[in-house]
C-alpha cells in the first residue's frame, strides 16, 4: 500500500507483519504458531552496538519451551526467563544480530531517523501488530526494505496524535489524587472494599465531592482508553 502524504506532517501507521516461517528463527516461528501461545508481546528491545541487541518479550502461554527454543538457536547469547503465577512469563534474549538474520534485517529496516516504531509488537495467529510514528516518505522506505521473510500490509494511516498520547495528563490534581487513593483503599477491587466516605476522608473532603472527581476522572480515562482502543484496530 504506498502512503500518499498531502502535505508535511506526521503519520501514525497501524501495521501487520507476517513473517516466512521457513525464514524465521524456530522461536519466533513458535510465538506465532504455537498452540500453547495465546499471545506474545516484544515489549521492548535495545542494540547495545552493532552486533548485539536484547530483547524483551511477554509469553502469554509456554514460556519454558520458547526459552528452550531460543536457547538452542544458534547466534542466541542468552535468554533468562522469569516467570509468574499467572498465564504471562517474561524473556530476556540476547543475541547477535548478523547470526538470527530477520533481526539484522528488521534492524536495518527500522533504525533510521525519521520514525519511531511504538512499542509493544504483538505475536498473535502468525501475525506481528505494531504501530509506526514518523515521516510519510520515511515510514514507506520502511515498509519497501524490510526483509524478504516478512510479508508487512498497512492497515491504516491516520494523524499523529489521533488518541491522547498520556489520558493521565488530561485528569485535573485533585481528579488523580481521588484516584489513586481509591485505587490505593481498594475502591475498584470486587468485592469493593472501601466507599466514597474512605475516599472522601484520605482527601479531607465531602463525600459528594470525592465523588465527583471520581466520576469526571474516571470519564476522562474511560473515553481516552476507547478512543486507544478503536486506533488498534
Amino acid at each position: 500500500m504506498w502512503i500518499r502524504p498531502s502535505r508535511p506532517s506526521v503519520k501514525h501507521i497501524r501495521i501487520t507483519v507476517r513473517p516466512d516461517p521457513d525464514r524465521s528463527p524456530p522461536f519466533l516461528a513458535y510465538l506465532l504458531d504455537s498452540p500453547d501461545v495465546a499471545e506474545a508481546r516484544a515489549i521492548d528491545w535495545n542494540r547495545g552496538d552493532a552486533e548485539t541487541s536484547t530483547h524483551l518479550y511477554a509469553v502469554d502461554g509456554d514460556a519454558e519451551t520458547f526459552a528452550d527454543m531460543a536457547r538452542g538457536t544458534a547466534g542466541v547469547e542468552s535468554v533468562a526467563l522469569s516467570t509468574t503465577d499467572g498465564t504471562v512469563s517474561y524473556a530476556l534474549v540476547e543475541l547477535r544480530d548478523e547470526r538470527v538474520r530477520v533481526f539484522a534485517g528488521a534492524a536495518q529496516a527500522i533504525d533510521r531517523a525519521g520514525m519511531i516504531v511504538r512499542r509493544p509488537l504483538v505475536y498473535r495467529d502468525g501475525l506481528i501488530h505494531g504501530h509506526v510514528v514518523g515521516d510519510p516518505a520515511v515510514l514507506q522506505s520502511t515498509v519497501d526494505e524490510l526483509p524478504p521473510a516478512v510479508d508487512a500490509r498497512v492497515d491504516a494511516i491516520r494523524e499523529f496524535p489521533g488518541v491522547r498520547v498520556n489520558p493521565a495528563s488530561t485528569l485535573s490534581e485533585r481528579q488523580r489524587e481521588a484516584l489513586e487513593a481509591a485505587l490505593a483503599l481498594g475502591y475498584y477491587e470486587t468485592p469493593r472494599t472501601a466507599t466514597h466516605e474512605d475516599v472522601a476522608d484520605e482527601l479531607g473532603c465531602a463525600p459528594n465531592t470525592a465523588g465527583e472527581h471520581l466520576q469526571k476522572g474516571e470519564a476522562k480515562l474511560v473515553r481516552a482508553g476507547m478512543e486507544a482502543l478503536d486506533a488498534s484496530l
